[in-house]
C-alpha cells in the first residue's frame, strides 16, 4: 500500500458474485487507486454453498489480470474492515429504492461511527443488470436452470 492511496472497499457475500457484481467493480476503479473486495467470512455454511475460501478465490480469478482489486475475506463489521485495510470509501451497489433506502442508513452510521472517516459511495446499477441478485441466480441454481448468463465468465 502505497502512501496518499486512495482505497475503497466493496463488501458482501457475493455467494455468487455476479454481473453485477463485475459491473461494480468495473465502474469503482476509475475512482481509486485500490479497491479491495471483502467477502463475509463469518457466514454460516448451508450444505452446498460455497465456503467464504471458495468465493475469494473465485472473485480472485475473475481479476487475475488487475493490479488495481484485492479479493480478502473478513470479519465483522464492514467499517472495521475498511479501517483495517486504511480505505476511506466503501463502494455499494444500489439497485431499487428498497436498496438506497438501506444503503442510506448503513452509511449514515458508518459515517458515525467512523467519525466521518469513511464515506459510502453508491453505484447505480445499470440498467440491463438492476434485476440480477445473488439469491435470485441461487434460485434458479436451485431449480436447475443455467445460470451462466448472470456469472463473470470465469465462474463459468
Amino acid at each position: 500500500m502505497k502512501e496518499n492511496e486512495r482505497t475503497g472497499i466493496f463488501v458482501g457475500s457475493f455467494n455468487p458474485f455476479t454481473i453485477g457484481h463485475l459491473s461494480v467493480v468495473k465502474r469503482a476503479l476509475p475512482l481509486f487507486d485500490r479497491l479491495v473486495i471483502g467477502v463475509v467470512g463469518q457466514q454460516q455454511q448451508k450444505p452446498g454453498q460455497p465456503s467464504a475460501t471458495e468465493r475469494v478465490e473465485a472473485i480472485k480469478a475473475v481479476f487475475h489480470d488487475e493490479e488495481k482489486v484485492e479479493v480478502k475475506p473478513y470479519y465483522g463489521l464492514a467499517i472495521d474492515f475498511a479501517r483495517e485495510e486504511n480505505a476511506h470509501f466503501i463502494v455499494k451497489g444500489v439497485r431499487s429504492v428498497k436498496d438506497f433506502e438501506y444503503e442510506r442508513e448503513q452509511a449514515d452510521i458508518n459515517r458515525q461511527i467512523s467519525n466521518g472517516e469513511v464515506e459510502t459511495v453508491l453505484l447505480y446499477a445499470e440498467p440491463h443488470l438492476s434485476s440480477i441478485s445473488s439469491s435470485m441466480v441461487r434460485e434458479l441454481q436451485h431449480y436447475g436452470l443455467d445460470v451462466t448468463p448472470f456469472l463473470p465468465s470465469s465462474q463459468q
